[in-house]
């Protein structure tokens, strides 16, 4: 019976096709005025995976004029945001596209922040949560099915010497238009196809049992969790089947609702600082590692919704509190069946490690922390780290 809010501010345009629905975008951007446009991109996965042919021949037909930067990649910094806003201000910029996956899309809204905020840098921006003017718009094109950013609120991005690895939140920052297309999804390779689900996964399972979770969330996120567990094999097998990735497209995103509107917990706020400290690490596998250890302690508070969630996999549940071990179980030997076998030591951690990566998430990931829907002590997120190791 909670009482709860929902963030629902995005306009998306879903399903095989979408891609063209940029003319309904470009329109938007003469009508209001919007251009310079500033696109970012990474090097080249927004060619390969045939978005841009589609985007240029738009924009050229309507004389939108444009600057791009392509220098994003997998869990951007705090210097690639200010190197695009930089970017950004040179041009005049007055909008923002992002083409590509979460790591894009978070350059780009904090990119937007930045814009209509000159005098902030992306390093104040992140340490300091200033109050700021509303961000330019800006329009999505996402080319994953992972991380739910095209309809959420939040940026993700690292600040190196400092170990960390945030989100700042704004409401401006949701993309006034996004495009979700899941043709542009087929050429994903293997480990990225993998790596991206996890994520949405997580993102369904923490937002579910997090503190805000409510009715809506929960729902949304058992299909996604479904949709995830049957399609996501699938599309190792079948990497060009549409219709699969259709399917995991419209988890990721429903995820990613689930995850505005509720939170995620343990298992992002322990995996931040795994990839932060260690950059190279996919923040997919860092989750994969630490999803089933942290479901095992949520399902205590939490085996009604979870025994329903996972049952695709485990349909001998019975949603009580003592299944957490056979819960953790059966979602580690669907992870292990995907062929994802590291442990952490496996990614260049050892036990020495582990009082920094928990001093680091004690200090950056508070927030997440207090979403779990169980008291958290220090000792706990050691134990947990140590299990995964």
């Amino acid at each position: 019976m909670k009482s709860f809010t929902l963030n629902l501010r995005t306009t998306l345009f879903f399903g095989i096709d979408a891609i063209h629905s940029f003319e309904k975008i470009a329109k938007y951007i003469v009508t209001q005025d919007l251009s310079p446009l500033l696109i970012i991109t990474g090097k080249s996965s927004y060619k390969k995976c045939g978005a841009w042919n589609v985007v240029k021949e738009i924009l050229e037909s309507y004389e939108i004029e444009y600057a791009h930067y392509d220098g994003v990649s997998s869990n951007p910094t705090i210097e690639m945001v200010q190197t695009a806003f930089e970017f950004g201000r040179g041009i005049g910029a007055k909008s923002v596209l992002g083409i590509g996956g979460g790591s894009v899309i978070d350059v780009s809204k904090a990119t937007a922040v930045l814009i209509a905020n000159k005098d902030i840098s992306a390093r104040e921006l992140y340490l300091k949560r200033p109050q700021v003017t509303p961000a330019v718009p800006i329009f999505a094109i996402n080319t994953t099915h992972g991380t739910g950013t095209e309809v959420d609120r939040f940026a993700v991005a690292t600040i190196p010497e400092e170990r960390a690895k945030i989100s700042i939140a704004y409401d401006s920052i949701y993309p006034t238009f996004s495009i979700d297309d899941p043709s542009l999804t087929t050429k994903l390779p293997r480990d990225q196809t993998i790596y991206v689900t996890i994520d949405a996964l997580s993102h369904a399972l923490e937002s579910m049992t997090s503190k805000y979770s409510n009715p809506f969330t929960v729902n949304l996120a058992t299909q996604a969790s479904h949709r995830i567990f049957e399609n996501l094999p699938k599309a190792l097998d079948y990497p060009e089947d549409v219709e699969v990735r259709y399917w995991l497209l419209y988890a990721s995103m429903i995820a990613g609702i689930t995850l505005d509107n509720s939170r995620a917990h343990l298992a992002h706020a322990l995996e931040h600082p795994i990839s932060a400290v260690k950059p190279e690490v996919p923040h997919g596998l860092g989750l994969a590692l630490l999803l089933p250890v942290v479901i095992e302690k949520a399902y205590e508070t939490f085996p009604d919704v979870l025994s329903v969630a996972l049952r695709p996999i485990a349909n001998d549940l019975r949603g009580l509190p003592e299944e957490g071990k056979k819960a953790r179980k059966a979602l580690e030997e669907w992870i292990s069946s995907l062929g994802l076998n590291k442990r952490l030591s496996d990614l260049g951690f050892c036990e020495e490690d582990v009082d920094e990566l928990v001093k680091i998430a004690l200090k950056t990931m508070k927030y997440l922390i207090g979403m779990a829907p169980f008291e958290v002590s220090e000792d706990m997120l050691k134990r947990m780290y140590i299990e995964i190791l």
